[in-house]
C-alpha cells in the first residue's frame, strides 16, 4: 500500500480514477467513429506532404479541402492517396502537387482493391514510424551520453515573435541552467485551421509554431546542450484547431514537451467540444509513441476561478485527463498534469493550502512529471513581492517533488521577460532547490492538521464532482460549465464543420502502429 504523508485513502483515489476511466470510456466512443480535416491534414504530413502553393496555402489543406468540397472526406486522405499511387505510381508529395495544379482529381480515379492501397501506402508509413524513432533515439543518445538536470527541471518561456531572436535567448537560458525552454506560440494561433510554413520573424507575444521554427530551436538547442553539458528539452503548443498536426511535427523535429490538454480549447478558446476531443487523441497517441512528454492546462482553471473554493476541479480535470491520455496509449511517465499555485497571497496560510494540494497531486498520480505553474493571477506589477512569491512557489515545487517547474518571473504582469528577468528566477529556483533538496524527505504533516484536512476534503470533492460528470457525461457537464464556470454548446464553438463521421473505407494505419509500439 502506498504510504501517504496527507492521510489519503488510496481506495478513494481507486475510486476516482475507476469513475473517470467510465467517462473518458464514452468520449472515447465517440470518438472512434469521427475524424476532422485536423487529423486528415497530420495524417498528410506524416506521409510527407508538405509546402504551399502559390498564395501561401498549406498543401495538406489544399488536399483535405478537396475531399471534403467532394463529400469524400468520410471515406478518409489514406483511402484515396493509396489508391492514388497504386494508380498513378506517384509519392503522397507529387500526387499533392499535381492537385493543388489542377492536373490531378483523386477521386476521380479508378478503385483498386483494399489491399492494394494499403500496400500502397506502406512504405511511406514505415519511413514515417521509421523517422520518428530515430529522432527518438538521438534524445535518448543525448540522455544517455550528457545527461540532463535534475528534477523539477527549470522550465522557461522565450517570446520574442522572431525564431532567430528565440534562439538567442533560449541558448543564454540554457547557459543559465534552464532545462526545458518553451515557445510560446504567437496570440491567437490556436484558432488558425492550418499550420504557417516556414522560419518566421514576426509574432504577437510569441512566435509561430511552424515545422522550420521547430527545426531552427531543435538545432540550437542541440548544440547548446553539447556546449553545457547537459541535454535541453524544447517545449511548444499542439493544442488548437491544428492540435495533431503540431504533434506530428514536433514528432519529426525531435520536440520533447508539447502543451496537450483535452479540455483547454474548449474552454479558453471555444473550440468545439467534439473537435477538441476527436483530435486530442490523435495527438496524443503520436506524443506518447514519440516519447513526447504532455502538459495538460488545468492551472488555467484558477485564472477565471477561486483557487480554494475550485481546487477540486483542477484535480477532477487530472483525473479525466489521465485516463483520456492512457487511452490514447501515452504512458503515467510522459504526463505533465497540470496545477498551480494561484492563491491570494493575502488569504490566511496560503501556503500551506498550497502546500497540501501540490502533495496531494505528487501522491495521486506518482509516476507523473506534474507541471507546476507559478503564481500569474495576483501578480501586481510589484517585482519585489512577485519575486517573493516565486520564492514561495519554488519552495513548494522542490518540498513536493514537482516534475516541471515553470518559473515565474518577476516582471509578470509588466512585460515579455528580459534575459536578466529569466536569470534572476532561475537563479532563484537554483538557490531554494539546492538548500531545501531534501526537505520533502524530512518532513511529516501533522495528523487531522490543516494541510491533512485540506488535501482530503479536495479529493472527496473531486470524486462528488466526477461522479456528476459521470451521469451526465463529458459532453453535457462542459456545457453547464462545470469546469473554470465556463460553459460551451456541445454544437457551437470553432471548427465543428471539421468534424467528420468515418465512411466504410476509412483507414488509418498510424493509430494501431503507434499503440502497439
Amino acid at each position: 500500500m502506498q504510504h501517504s504523508k496527507l492521510g489519503l485513502d488510496f481506495d478513494k483515489v481507486a475510486k476516482a480514477k475507476k469513475v473517470s476511466k467510465k467517462i473518458a470510456s464514452e468520449v472515447q466512443r465517440f470518438v472512434d467513429n469521427y475524424t476532422t480535416v485536423a487529423v486528415e491534414r497530420t495524417l498528410c504530413r506524416l506521409l510527407g506532404i508538405d509546402g504551399v502553393d502559390e498564395n501561401g496555402v498549406p498543401l495538406p489543406n489544399i488536399l483535405i479541402d478537396e475531399l471534403k468540397d467532394q463529400n469524400v472526406l468520410s471515406e478518409g486522405i489514406l483511402f484515396y492517396l493509396g489508391n492514388a499511387i497504386a494508380e498513378t505510381g506517384l509519392s503522397p508529395q507529387q500526387i499533392a502537387e499535381d492537385v493543388t495544379s489542377g492536373r490531378l482529381n483523386i477521386v476521380k480515379l479508378p478503385i483498386h482493391e483494399t489491399s492494394e492501397i494499403e500496400q500502397a501506402l506502406q512504405c511511406y508509413v514505415d519511413a514515417s514510424i521509421t523517422h520518428i524513432d530515430n529522432r527518438k533515439a538521438k534524445r535518448n543518445h543525448y540522455l544517455d551520453t550528457i545527461g540532463e538536470g535534475n528534477k523539477p527541471y527549470l522550465y522557461v518561456i522565450v517570446a520574442t515573435g522572431n525564431i532567430y531572436e528565440d534562439v538567442v535567448q533560449a541558448q543564454a537560458a540554457a547557459r543559465q541552467g534552464a532545462d526545458v525552454i518553451a515557445v510560446i506560440r504567437t496570440t491567437g494561433q490556436s484558432l488558425l485551421d492550418y499550420v504557417p510554413y516556414g522560419a518566421t520573424t514576426e509574432g504577437f507575444g510569441g512566435t509561430y509554431a511552424t515545422q522550420e521554427n521547430f527545426r531552427i530551436m531543435r538545432q540550437a538547442l542541440d548544440e547548446i546542450g553539447e556546449e553545457v553539458g547537459r541535454y535541453i528539452r524544447l517545449c511548444n503548443y499542439c493544442s488548437g484547431l491544428c492540435m495533431p498536426e503540431i504533434a506530428a511535427m514536433g514528432a519529426l523535429e525531435g520536440l520533447d514537451v508539447m502543451l496537450n490538454d483535452a479540455l483547454y480549447g474548449i474552454l479558453f478558446r471555444d473550440i468545439n467540444m467534439k473537435r477538441t476531443l476527436v483530435d486530442q487523441f490523435m495527438s496524443r497517441v503520436i506524443n506518447g509513441y514519440a516519447g513526447v512528454i504532455i502538459n495538460t492546462g488545468e492551472d488555467n482553471y484558477l485564472t477565471t476561478a477561486d483557487a480554494v473554493e475550485q481546487a477540486h476541479t483542477v484535480l477532477a480535470s487530472d483525473f479525466i485527463n489521465e485516463q483520456l491520455a492512457l487511452m490514447a496509449g501515452l504512458p503515467e511517465e510522459q504526463m505533465g498534469l497540470g496545477h498551480a499555485f494561484e492563491m491570494d497571497p493575502d488569504l490566511e496560510n496560503g501556503f500551506i493550502l498550497e502546500l497540501a494540494q501540490a502533495q496531494m497531486t505528487r501522491e495521486i498520480f506518482p509516476k507523473a512529471p506534474l507541471k507546476y505553474m507559478p503564481p500569474t493571477k495576483f501578480m501586481t506589477g510589484n517585482i519585489f513581492r512577485g519575486h517573493v512569491q516565486d520564492a514561495l512557489f519554488n519552495m513548494i515545487g522542490i518540498w513536493t517533488s514537482q516534475g516541471i517547474q515553470l518559473l515565474g518571473m518577476p516582471t509578470e504582469a509588466i512585460h515579455t521577460p528580459f534575459m536578466s528577468d529569466r536569470y534572476l528566477s532561475i537563479e532563484n529556483a537554483r538557490y531554494i532547490f539546492k538548500n531545501m533538496k531534501d526537505i520533502g524527505d524530512e518532513m511529516e504533516f501533522k495528523k487531522d492538521g490543516i494541510i491533512q484536512k485540506r488535501a482530503q476534503l479536495v479529493l472527496d470533492k473531486a470524486i462528488d464532482l466526477l461522479e456528476k460528470i459521470e451521469a451526465e457525461g463529458l459532453f453535457t457537464a462542459l456545457e453547464k460549465g462545470i469546469f473554470a464556470d465556463i460553459k460551451r454548446p456541445k454544437n457551437g464553438g470553432k471548427g465543428l464543420s471539421g468534424v467528420i463521421e468515418k465512411g466504410n473505407n476509412y483507414y488509418n494505419p498510424f493509430v494501431e502502429r503507434m499503440l502497439t509500439k
